[in-house]
């Protein structure tokens, strides 16, 4: 029998634009946070252990949240990702303070997982079907002479705010749904009733359809995923202090890129039709509250999650 696939929950980039610790903003009507919603899709789905990558001063405010709630029914643990977490022969650029980025988030579990993983960002609310999809997936594929990995793939126009630019991952599949690559598009958003992305603040925009795939960091990953990241890393991390040590991140997109070119990996996209809810902007909170009380209200959740 495989190993039992762990979530793992993105929680240590604070939220800059939105300004606060969103990632523990009260959301549901009896006080859940967004995290509650996806820890509950992710039991309902099959998960029993999440694994929170947080950082160490935040460690307090997660427990008061989660122990009591979820972690009354999954084995929950948290991992601190630390800037000084560096492979041998490098050290912290004196001034850096920010995170190393999402391949090195994700590295930092490595002590507490030995199995598949799925990673998801701790802000976002993906609906139930992303994580039975992502569970199956794992559960009934094993890495053969290529790692088999998969991700919940979300239509562009299901992931905008009203309020604002988002990034997003614009994703190409071959005619099996298989992902051929990951362009990351830092401005996106609603230009009337088109979709549209700028590179130049605004100067010029393109326009992308409709029924466009992008990632919303929802992967699965086999346990190979794991010695693949940690085994790039130097190399990266020599590119970063050369070129930006003081902003340059790890990405995991980037070592799945890496990986699909090499022909060592095949990603499976698993089209979610979901509706994507975030609190990007302070301004899409309201919108958060009433969609999530609106499914409570139809039966989807129980009014309290964690009974």
């Amino acid at each position: 029998m495989e190993k039992e696939p762990v979530l793992v929950i993105m929680a240590a980039g604070m939220g800059s634009r939105y300004g606060g610790l969103k990632q523990i903003d009260p959301v549901g009507s009896e006080g859940e946070i967004i995290m509650d919603f996806s820890l509950y899709d992710a039991f309902m789905a099959g998960f029993k252990k999440a694994v929170f990558v947080i950082k160490k001063e935040m460690e307090k405010d997660f427990r008061s949240l989660i122990d009591e709630r979820a972690g009354r029914f999954m084995e929950v643990e948290y991992v601190f990702q630390e800037l000084t977490d560096l492979p041998e022969g490098f050290s912290l650029p004196e001034g850096r303070v920010k995170p190393w980025g999402t391949a090195h988030a994700v590295m930092s579990c490595r002590n507490v997982i030995d199995g598949p993983f799925v990673v998801i960002n701790a802000d976002d609310y993906y609906g139930s079907t992303a994580f039975s999809l992502v569970y199956d997936f794992l559960t009934e594929n094993q890495d053969d002479d290529k790692y088999r990995f998969c991700m919940a793939g979300y239509l562009l126009e299901n992931t905008l705010t009203e309020n604002g630019s988002v990034a997003r991952g614009i994703c190409e599949t071959d005619e099996k749904d298989y992902l051929t690559k990951v362009t990351e598009r830092t401005k996106i958003m609603w230009r009337g009733g088109d979709i549209a992305f700028t590179e130049d603040d605004g100067a010029t925009w393109t326009k992308l359809e409709k029924g466009t795939y992008v990632s919303m960091n929802v992967w699965g990953f086999s346990a190979n995923m794991m010695k693949e990241m940690t085994s790039r890393f130097p190399k990266e991390l020599e590119r970063i202090m050369k070129e930006n040590p003081m902003k340059g991140e790890y990405f995991l997109p980037f070592v799945v890129s890496e990986l699909l070119a090499e022909n060592k990996a095949t990603v499976k996209v698993l089209p979610s039709r979901e509706k994507w809810y975030g609190v990007t902007y302070k301004e899409d909170r309201e919108t958060v509250v009433q969609a999530l009380q609106s499914m409570k209200d139809k039966g989807l959740y129980p009014e309290k999650l964690w009974k």
